[in-house]
């Protein structure tokens, strides 16, 4: 009896909260109503498209040569840079000539110009990076630098030596690239894909990132629209969310829609695998079948979730004009004691990524508030 009080209470406290929640979004929303309709911004739409590959097995050795070499570019700009770091921190008195390398002191540091440019120096004569497109050697470069950039800015671990690379990139397309089941990319030529979808009108195609996966071998097609397009206009009815644990969602009129426990009902087959795994010898053919198994059913965990949460943006872009979410860190949920439910439900993905998307596509408003002081 005291439970069912307590969770009556809770529910009404829950609905309390994002009643106020949606009253203070409208109230917002009205009171800058007309700077919305004196400053539309228009921007650049760029949509990536997923098809899946179907090579053969001469492209095949190609993408996975491909893999390999930038894989050793990435590996030794790093090597590099760390090197230059580590000769710049013992003191000049005390430098040790067995742990660290002797660079002189007015060696510069090995930026993007400058790797970029011992790279194009060591083509010359290196046979197996000449085998490579240089724009796709010069993207695995600038990947480094951002991973760098974003060490300092956003406070991310030191970037870390790759034992495999999963994609590189195409930076340029070739002119007349698409074609109905096939396209055409600068070093491997014209290579069937599984079209699952039609190109979008009116937009031209800037880059291609090819990705391996478990599953097999996937492009990555970036369309960039030729014209500005205007942001979504406000609407007329509105609609609050709010993000839980318990229920994945709660909206303003009082609805609580739970996530379906995607990880946890596959973590039986998870374990059975992962325990057949541990009594094979490592590097074995019946170890890479069980790997290859084990990163399937991630596949089929992740796609899952995914397909689920675009049906519920749909769902809720069908109840309002207007969607409200508060602005939350859903870093700090996936370090807590719900951590585990927190990335099974993949609430961080719905609401930054796949909500936003589903309502410019829908022609709905969105916006996020402040989170505090929702409900006072």
């Amino acid at each position: 009896m005291l439970i069912a009080e307590i969770s009556f209470l809770l529910s009404v406290n829950l609905t309390i909260k994002l009643f106020f929640l949606t009253i203070y979004s409208i109230y917002n929303l009205h009171y800058n109503r007309s700077i919305f309709k004196s400053n539309k911004s228009c921007q650049v739409i760029t949509l990536t498209y997923q098809y899946k590959l179907r090579p053969i097995k001469q492209q095949e050795a190609e993408i996975n040569h491909i893999l390999d070499v930038c894989k050793s570019v990435y590996n030794y700009a790093l090597r590099e840079r760390k090197d230059w770091l580590s000769s710049r921190k013992s003191p000049i008195n005390s430098c040790s000539i067995i742990s660290e390398y002797i660079i002189p002191a007015d060696t510069p540091y090995p930026n993007y110009n400058i790797q970029a440019k011992t790279l194009t120096t060591a083509k010359k004569s290196n046979p197996r990076l000449k085998s490579v497109n240089a724009q796709v050697l010069q993207q695995t470069l600038k990947t480094l630098d951002r991973a760098f950039s974003e060490m300092k800015s956003l406070g991310k671990g030191f970037p870390r030596f790759k034992k495999r690379l999963r994609s590189f990139v195409f930076p340029a397309m070739l002119k007349n690239c698409l074609s109905d089941n096939r396209i055409k990319l600068p070093q491997l030529g014209w290579i069937k894909i599984r079209q699952s979808r039609q190109y979008p009108e009116s937009m031209a195609a800037k880059q291609a990132r090819v990705v391996k996966k478990a599953s097999g071998y996937y492009l990555m097609v970036s369309f960039q629209s030729a014209e500005l397009i205007p942001d979504n206009p406000v609407g007329k009815t509105s609609l609050g969310i709010d993000a839980g644990i318990e229920s994945f969602i709660a909206t303003s009129t009082g609805k609580l829609i739970k996530a379906p426990k995607f990880l946890l009902g596959k973590l039986r087959e998870l374990k059975l695998l992962q325990r057949r795994l541990k009594h094979k010898t490592k590097g074995s053919n019946n170890w890479l079948k069980l790997q290859n198994k084990i990163g399937i059913l991630h596949e089929t965990i992740a796609n899952t979730r995914r397909d689920w949460h675009f049906k519920l943006a749909h769902q809720l872009c069908n109840l309002a004009d207007n969607i409200f979410v508060e602005n939350i860190n859903f870093v700090s949920w996936y370090r807590g004691i719900v951590r585990k439910q927190s990335l099974d439900s993949g609430i961080g993905q719905f609401i930054n990524e796949i909500l936003p998307y589903i309502c410019w596509k829908r022609g709905k408003y969105y916006t996020k508030v402040d989170k505090d002081y929702t409900s006072q």
